[in-house]
């Protein structure tokens, strides 16, 4: 079963993705709404980012590259459907 994965962060570089993946990953530019990044001030609430059709192996693999201080959550796009992102677990 195919999975959404929003990333606003290191899992869009290429190479990050060969080393999650072992494949570079097509993705399509998306926000999350509701939500911000703490370090920034956002005044109107999204983040934006990348959306990555990933299988459920690879999204195994995306929790084996997060760090403990993440979780992963189910979010809202702007676009519509919902995905899985990685938030700060604190």
């Amino acid at each position: 079963m195919i999975q959404l994965l929003f990333s606003y962060g290191t899992p869009q570089q290429p190479e990050v993705q060969r080393a999650t993946f072992g494949r570079e990953l097509t993705g399509h530019r998306d926000a999350i709404v509701g939500y911000h990044l703490d370090y920034v001030t956002i005044s109107d609430a999204h983040v934006d980012g990348t959306v990555f059709a990933i299988s459920e192996t690879e999204l195994a693999a995306a929790d084996a590259y997060e760090v403990d201080d993440y979780r992963r959550i189910e979010v809202p796009l702007r676009s519509g459907p919902t995905a899985w992102v990685y938030v700060f677990a604190g």
